[in-house]
């Protein structure tokens, strides 16, 4: 270790270029990794935040934001069933806010009933459960801007009523352009133009004790006609739906196998750089006697700490940049074993490097060091 790091500081240039480049690459990497677990995350982000253990939605429906009305007898139905404890509605759809400033701009309008779970934006009165305050919306934070609503409460219209922006809340970024507003359902409804009987999504809790999938079974046959999920597999439709249907979704996904591959192609090209640059160094120890296996050990150990050293500077300037970039792009998200992830596939790269560059120098003439 202590020659291979000798070997590394002699051409402290090299050294610092080499380090840049796995920089490079691992904030690349992880900066693009985090976009795209952003954009999954975000793309069942109401649906993760009930409470439910099963919904129920139209046939063919893919994702929480293009859903199709379902009659709402079906919510009484729902409840005859054996081990279902509670239904509750939720309402979805887009129309038209009108801005403080008199223009008009696309919104995606939600609206559930009280219970559909603590996390749920839903204007109560006071805390997270309760009564609710009617014509009144709540939006997240990194809108506020587009919407031009700043502070709250602020009149407005939707759907050309009468409505009142009550709360700004953080966590709800739209990922596809269009903002979302949360209501309460039933004004949700009215917003919205919503038939009597009709509704978009039921959101079903199971009694204490009950197996979901026996309850999904049983709300499937009691109603053949709609889509049984539970709360996990609509989520993971609702991703799989924007990362391989939609346009938005296969760019983040193309960006992020191209960023990896063009991280490895950097890393694999600075650590076999680095060890031919050093061709002469492997030649003179082969010269004195040294072992394959020594100068194996040498390579590897360069190609480990120059991969370590270039990991840390990578990940230093990961954090500050997707926080830089947090206030246009609210939904990015870096999970914790993404970093660490990337860490171990860039030093892996690094010994694979290592190991196609070894063949060169463990194969070098020693005769090579006493040529003119």
């Amino acid at each position: 270790m202590k020659l291979a790091w000798r070997n590394l500081i002699n051409d402290r240039l090299r050294f610092a270029v080499t380090i840049v480049g796995i920089a490079f690459a691992v904030f690349l990497m992880v900066f693009q990794g985090s976009l795209l677990a952003g954009f999954i995350r975000a793309a069942s982000k109401a649906i993760d935040a009930t409470d439910a253990d099963i919904w129920i939605s139209a046939r063919g429906v893919d994702c929480f934001e293009f859903a199709t009305p379902i009659p709402r007898r079906f919510r009484e139905m729902a409840m005859g069933v054996p081990g279902v404890a509670q239904v509750q509605r939720i309402a979805v759809g887009f129309t038209l806010l009108q801005k403080p400033t008199g223009t008009q701009q696309m919104v995606l309008l939600v609206g559930a009933e009280p219970g559909v779970g603590s996390s749920f934006p839903i204007p109560y009165i006071a805390g997270t459960s309760g009564p609710v305050l009617t014509e009144s919306l709540i939006i997240d934070k990194s809108n506020t801007r587009a919407l031009n609503i700043m502070l709250t409460p602020v009149s407005t219209e939707v759907g050309y009523n009468r409505a009142r922006t009550s709360n700004i809340i953080d966590g709800f970024g739209s990922f596809f352009g269009t903002p979302y507003v949360f209501t309460e359902y039933n004004d949700a409804a009215r917003y919205l133009g919503l038939g009597r009987e009709e509704t978009f999504f039921l959101t079903v809790g199971i009694a204490p004790g009950q197996d979901v999938q026996t309850v999904k079974r049983s709300l499937q046959s009691e109603l053949p006609e709609v889509d049984v999920w539970t709360r996990q597999e609509f989520s993971r439709r609702a991703e799989l739906f924007w990362i391989g249907k939609t346009g938005a979704g296969g760019a983040l996904l193309t960006a992020a196998i191209l960023g990896f591959l063009v991280g490895l192609v950097i890393v694999s090209q600075n650590i076999y750089a680095t060890t031919m640059e050093h061709i002469e160094e492997f030649a003179t120890l082969k010269a004195i006697g040294a072992s394959r296996g020594f100068i194996q050990r040498v390579v590897l150990s360069q190609a480990l700490s120059s991969g370590i050293a270039g990991s840390i500077l990578g990940l230093v300037a990961t954090y500050p940049a997707i926080n830089a970039v947090r206030g246009s792009i609210p939904w990015i998200f870096t999970p914790w074993w993404l970093p660490l992830g990337m860490i171990g596939v860039g030093l892996l790269m690094c010994a694979a490097a290592s190991l196609i560059s070894v063949r060169k120098a463990v194969r070098v003439e020693p005769g090579r060091v006493f040529r003119a």
